[in-house]
This record gives C-alpha cells, structure tokens and sequence, in this order.
C-alpha cells in the first residue's frame, strides 16, 4: 500500500473516532442523573419544582432554584400512571415531550456500518497487495509488463543454438518491420506463434529477441497471473491487456507458461472446478479470434507441456505455428559459450568445444549457470581469470552436486566409481 493511502485510512480512523467521542460527550452533557421517585414527589409537595417534562421513560423537574448539588432539575426514572392527577395538585406547569432520537437512531445504523465496512476495506486492501493483485480499481487490469526495443536489450544476436527456430522467426520480424510487402500477394501473416520446448531452452529470450528485432512494443505476462480467486478477473485482464495492445499496434504479445492458462478444458474434476480459468481461456480464444494480423498485433506463447492445451488454442487461424525450440547440439552448445564467456574474464587457451562436448544434454539455461559457477569458482580460487578446470569444477557440481571432502569411501565403493569415471571418459573420448 502506498504512503498516501495510508494517511487517508488513517484520517478517516481518526475522523470516526473524534465523532465517536463528541458524540458520547454531547449525549453525557445532555443526561442528568436520575433520582428516586420518592423524592421527585417529595420536590413537588414542597414547592420546589417549577416545570414538569414528561417523556416516554422519564420525567423531568426543572427547579425554581439550584438544589445543594447545583442541579437545576431532576429526573425520575419511574413514571406512576396517576401522574397528571398528582400534579394538578400542586401550582406547577406540566406537560409531554416527544424525544427527538432521529440523531442517535441514524449514528447507530450507520457507524457501525461504516466501521465494520472500514475495517472490511482496510483488510481486504492487505490481502490484495499480498496477493498482488492491487486495489479495486485495478483488479480487472492486465499486469502484463510492457517492454520498448530499447528496454528489452535482447536480439537475435544474443540468441544461439536454436538456429532452426531463430529462422521460423525472423519472418515474423520482417512482416512487423514490412506489413505491405506481406499484404501484396494476399499473403496472411500467422497471428500466432507456439514455442515448444524443454524448460531452459530459451523460448522466453527467443520472445523478447523478436520483439528487440522488430523494435515494437513487448507486452510480457505469464499465464498464471490471468485467474485469481475472484471470478470475471481473468477475463477482464486479458480483455485489458489486448486493448493495450491494440492500442500500440504493431505490438508482440507473450504469454510464458501458456499450460497455466490453456490446459484442455473440461478436466477440471467432479467438483466442478478451474471454472475462472475456463473462462479465462475462453475470452482468450474470443481475442485472438476478434483481431486482424494485418494490424500488426502478433501473439507469442511458450509452454514446455503442449499436449495438455486445449486444442481450440492449437487450431489454424490461431496459433497458427509451432517452433520447436529443443536442446542445443554440441555445435549448438558451443555458440551458446560463445554468448555467455563474454561476460566473464576468460583465460587464454580455454577450449570451449571440450567444455561443449563434456556438457551433453545441456540447456541454453544450464550452459549460462555453468559459466556462472565456473566464474565463481575461479573467484573463490583468487585466480585472475576462469581456467578450464573451473569449467571442470563447474560440470562437477551441476551434474554430482557438492564435493563431500569428510565421506571415506571404503575399497568397494572406490572401485565402483572408478568404472563410473571410466565410462565418462570413454564416452567423452568418443564424442
């Protein structure tokens, strides 16, 4: 929550309170303590009552003049019903008084109210900003980040090993950069596109590489963040969030994680669950089917489970492609250690295509962590620059985990896990 609002709570605390207060004063400035009846009888045989009010609980005597305690009046809590008989006895004025208690009736239906439904706010205020999900006026809002060419930092040129899919691309840059040459034959631009592929293989940076290239806006979000536990706030997000879109077009839409969103319908379970994202994927497929390519708006999703999306999302006209974006080769391996050691203070010598043939199976995200703890381990060895055999260390550590220096390895075990190494380097040898 921010500062602002805040202080605004705060005010309206403090403003409920201080008409709680005044008010309890007034009605405590207003009340004089009740006597016995006795001795309201007693003030009236006397003499000394100038005035009677009679109201529906009580009944009041207005002195001629301030009693020993100051009062000027006194209040019966007991009214007899022989009252007026009694007081025309003596040479006193009486008369009925309606309570006016419209005030007191009104502040108690309405502070209660306002304090329960304060209280109700400030509450779901918090819950909200845990959440992330913002206050009321933003509930229904894409929380898609938009990203301009120069905020991205990524293009084609950072992305290697995945040549195959960085050319399924490059023709989506060049119809964004170039519409009417598309436009000419009657050629239809796909309005969207798949990335298919294990975790780490860099489908999320292949996404911001095409929006770099095309230098238009990037609107990321993850298909998570659409359903939430109120129902209608998936729809309206992803409603807001092609509006946006529309709005700077040509523009690129990505949703990471799409499975969180488009899982087949219908698989929810005999509670009737996952209504909301069901929903959800429905204004999604209304969207993508309510725009024209030609616009310049072009949907991106990645997903590393695509059998279990819905096939209503797979069908043409609407993720028209499918980019297979796989593990990278050995050749593949090599350009991705290209990128990545320019960051690092590397040793001269260094063959990074032994580095590339030890690290088989490898992800783009992997082979970036390895460079990263190779670094580290150079840095922790106060070495002026990563050697081969951090690269070694590194692949250790990935692949076996933490080196356990206190472990005895009795003469079985050692012979055991020498025919292991063994096969690592034969298998390398041969590679």
């Amino acid at each position: 929550m921010e500062k602002k609002d805040q202080w605004n709570i705060g005010y309206w605390i403090v403003a409920g309170l201080l008409l709680l207060t005044l008010q309890n004063y007034w009605q405590a400035a207003k009340t004089v303590e009740p006597v016995p009846y006795s001795e309201f009888e007693k003030a009236l045989a006397e003499g000394r009552v100038a005035e009677v009010l009679v109201s529906d609980r009580t009944v009041t005597g207005r002195l001629k003049s301030p009693d020993s305690r100051g009062k000027t009046s006194i209040v019966a809590t007991r009214v007899e019903p022989d009252l007026a008989e009694q007081l025309s006895k003596y040479d006193v004025s009486y008369a009925r008084v309606v309570e006016s208690t419209w005030l007191r009736d009104v502040l108690s239906w309405i502070l209660p109210a306002v304090a329960f439904f304060g209280v109700w706010f400030f509450l779901f205020r918090r819950f909200a900003e845990k959440q992330g999900m913002g206050g009321f006026l933003s509930i229904g809002k894409s929380r898609a980040k938009v990203f301009m060419e120069k905020n991205t930092g990524v293009t084609f040129a950072d992305v290697a090993g995945v040549d195959e899919a960085k050319a399924e691309l490059v023709e989506i840059v060049d119809f964004l950069k170039n519409p009417q040459e598309y436009g000419r034959l009657g050629a239809r631009i796909p309005k969207g596109v798949l990335l298919v592929g294990p975790p780490g293989t860099g489908k999320t940076l292949l996404a911001k590489a095409v929006a770099g290239e095309a230098a238009v806006p990037f609107f990321s979000i993850s298909g998570s963040e659409f359903v939430e536990m109120f129902v209608g706030v998936g729809a309206a997000r992803v409603r807001d969030l092609f509006e946006q879109a529309r709005g700077q077009a040509p523009a690129i839409i990505f949703i990471d994680e799409l499975d969180a969103l488009g899982r087949a319908r219908g698989v929810g379970g005999p509670t009737g669950g996952h209504d909301e994202r069901e929903q959800t994927l429905n204004q999604l497929l209304t969207e993508m089917d309510g725009f024209d390519s030609s616009v310049g708006l072009i949907i991106l999703a990645a997903t590393n489970r695509p059998e279990i999306l819905d096939q209503a999302l797979l069908r043409a006209g609407r993720f028209d492609r499918q980019v297979l974006v796989d593990r990278p080769d050995k050749k593949g391996r090599l350009d991705i250690l290209k990128v990545h050691v320019k960051k690092i203070t590397l040793a001269h010598g260094v063959d990074l295509e032994q580095v590339a043939a030890l690290t088989t199976g490898f992800s783009g995200a992997d082979l970036a962590n390895l460079v990263n703890e190779a670094a580290l381990n150079a840095t922790r060895r106060k070495a002026q620059a990563v050697e081969l055999q951090d690269f070694t260390a590194a692949i250790e550590r990935i692949v076996a985990g933490l080196e356990r220096k206190n472990r005895v390895l009795n003469p079985k075990e050692r012979e055991t896990v020498a025919y292991h190494e063994m096969g690592h380097a034969l298998v390398a040898l041969a590679l």
